[in-house]
């Protein structure tokens, strides 16, 4: 979109600390800016779909995984799934199903190329309301490659922080040059004015928690504008407060089942966890240690603690605005991070989290301000010491970072790494390990994981429907039958997943009738389920009715695109009856899932021989041999086509 020209000239009256040549350095930093951000977040782009989140998001999600549609589309405007209405994010996910399908390749790299333009942003547009080249740098490179980034650009789910964090830093960049417009009087203010309002409009369908920038521009008018501050300036921001208005009227709508009520979290708990959600921010800024996807909300939080916190942020607080005439960026930088934060800090709690990394994606920059424009300030020596020091926080930043990214590589690495970061005691991350270790194919340590969590958290029935899931992976039938009846005894009317599962339990007992009626009245109670139908059809298998069973695969995967185990069944299908094609198609697809199994692989390459791709069916012979290494039949394919194992 081409923005008006504002009048040339108007920068605001700052001194700059650039060189003779600006607009050549700063192009030159732009691209360092952009390389130095894809490079540490490369290793991102090897990264799995994670078991949190993007199920609902992608993989599970019908609407996402089709791509763009009108009806999708229209979807995404009405849909408040996710308890959250952010229909350009919907859009994005779909946007890229279209383009890269389920493979989490292209997912993960367009968020690392929307983090590299929103750095750069960053850059362009500090630079632009400051005449400021290097502290614009640094504040743009502290944001680019801190730790507490990986979070939202390494997690396919959170392509909302980066497309949000894109329409943020695109309508201050608008209201840059729409105040340059009005200093000027030029005719292209309405324009400029326009455009700000639009951007700011896409961020709120990003992600609602933008409703907090109208106060941030309001902020930017303080410093560094420097307009007269009045109420006009108030009365300017009027559209913007209408659209903060019915954004929070929408998002309290959708998000009214996930708001944890008083009588579970009261007012005293929360107001405490502000204090220490706020410090620990601090902390994790300038000490970015034991990060974790999850950080639970606690029972209850040290007084001292407490007090200790309260006063950290009361300090601050007062110095900032002591200093406020010399040093008014303290005073901005402070009350960004403080008031970007607010619909995040947990006075409306929704979900479990005390609090979380990707909550500081856009709040930090406030932080980044008070430190890179106070650096120049100080003394000669001071100075100096401060910089070579900041340089080498860099350069540790980015190995942080770079490691934080190893343990985003898959939901294993992720939750055991969320243990050893403290917590231990969270019967969350033991029940998102030991299902990650299930469907991994370790039950036997994901049923140890899911009875710590049942013994933390006894009475949630999820999580003992996932350890009678893991039971019967381990072949622990009774067991896991024990599990599924216990659920069934409590609530029968609300268990359609708990009715599949026993139907399976059932099906590898022998009870084969009895298996299939707990299959129908499973999809009774929910005609969407998925894994019933892929059940439903592996009982058809088992009768012979191999006609039926391709039926219930193809609805499997029809309302469920993520589901490897129906694509791969359905590939077998389509392979007897000598659709070789549809065969390479869906199991491909399934191993683009779960690219771990060894028969899998050795499917593979049987369609590829019948259809005459032998170079290909070797690779995945060898591959299916490497991940099981006595695989006598994988080795007896690549002798026939006298190939070396």
């Amino acid at each position: 979109m081409k923005l008006p020209k504002a009048a040339s000239g108007s920068r605001g009256n700052f001194k700059k600390d650039d060189p003779a040549d600006p607009r050549l350095w700063r192009s030159l930093l732009k691209l360092v800016l952009v390389l130095i951000t894809v490079a540490v977040f490369l290793p991102a782009l090897r990264s799995r779909f994670i078991d949190y989140d993007d199920p609902d998001y992608i993989i599970l999600n019908v609407h996402v995984v089709t791509g763009l549609s009108w009806d999708n589309i229209k979807w995404a405007f009405t849909s408040m799934d996710a308890s959250n209405w952010h229909p350009l994010t919907w859009i994005s996910h779909m946007l890229d199903c279209e383009l890269f399908g389920l493979y989490p390749f292209g997912h993960h790299a367009v968020n690392v190329v929307l983090h590299s333009l929103n750095a750069t942003l960053v850059f362009i547009v500090f630079a632009r309301m400051t005449g400021a080249t290097w502290r614009s740098f640094l504040l743009a490179l502290i944001f680019a490659i801190h730790p507490l980034r990986v979070e939202s650009v390494a997690w396919a789910s959170e392509r909302k922080d980066v497309l949000s964090g894109f329409f943020w830093l695109l309508t201050m960049y608008c209201y840059c040059r729409y105040v340059e417009a009005v200093k000027e009087k030029a005719k292209s203010k309405r324009g400029l004015y326009a455009l700000t309002l639009i951007f700011f409009a896409c961020g709120l369908m990003s992600k609602p928690s933008v409703v907090t920038l109208p106060f941030v521009l309001l902020l930017l008018d303080y410093w560094p504008f420097k307009r007269n501050i009045s109420a006009k300036l108030v009365v300017e921001k009027i559209p913007f407060f209408v659209l903060t208005f019915i954004s929070c009227i929408v998002t309290s709508l959708a998000q009214k089942t996930a708001i944890l009520p008083f009588k579970k979290l009261p007012l005293d708990l929360r107001l405490e966890n502000v204090c220490v959600a706020y410090a620990d921010y601090l902390s994790k800024m300038f000490w970015p240690t034991n990060l974790s996807v999850l950080y639970p909300l606690p029972d209850h939080l040290p007084f001292l603690k407490v007090i200790a916190c309260g006063c950290l942020l009361v300090a601050i607080s007062i110095a900032a605005f002591v200093l406020k005439r010399q040093r008014p960026y303290l005073l901005v930088g402070w009350c960004w991070f403080l008031g970007v934060l607010v619909p995040m800090i947990g006075l409306v709690q929704v979900g479990s989290q005390a609090f979380a990394d990707r909550y500081t994606y856009l709040s930090a920059i406030g932080i980044g301000i008070m430190l890179a424009w106070s650096i120049p300030n100080l003394a000669g020596w001071l100075r100096t010491g401060v910089v070579a020091a900041a340089a080498a926080l860099i350069l540790i930043s980015c190995a942080i970072t770079r490691r934080q990214i190893d343990f985003w590589q898959n939901s294993e690495n992720l939750f055991r790494h969320a243990l050893a970061s403290g917590g231990e005691d969270s019967y969350q991350i033991h029940g998102y390990l030991g299902n990650a270790l299930t469907t991994e194919g370790h039950p036997e340590e994901g049923a140890a994981e899911l009875r710590k969590a049942i013994q933390l958290k006894p009475d949630v029935p999820l999580l003992h429907e996932r350890l009678g899931m893991a039971l019967h992976s381990s072949g622990k039938l009774a067991e896991a039958k024990a599990q599924f009846d216990e659920i069934l005894k409590n609530d029968a009317t609300n268990s359609a997943t708990t009715l599949n599962e026993l139907g399976s339990v059932l099906y590898d007992q022998g009870q084969v009738a009895d298996a299939m009626q707990h299959y129908e009245m499973s999809l009774k109670l929910n005609p969407n389920l998925a894994p019933t139908h892929y059940n439903l059809g592996m009982a058809f298998n088992g009768k012979g009715d191999y006609a039926a069973a391709a039926d219930e695969f193809q609805r499997a995967v029809s309302i469920n695109p993520g589901y490897a185990p129906a694509h791969y069944q359905f590939g077998l299908a389509c392979f007897n009856a000598g659709r070789m094609d549809d065969a390479i198609r869906e199991i491909s697809f399934a191993l683009a899932l779960a690219p771990n199994f060894a028969k899998w692989h050795f499917s593979l390459g049987e369609a590829l021989v019948k259809a005459n791709r032998s170079d290909d069916a070797v690779s995945e012979f060898r591959t299916a041999l490497d991940l099981q290494t006595n695989y006598p039949e994988a080795a007896r394919e690549l002798q026939k086509l006298n190939a070396k194992p």
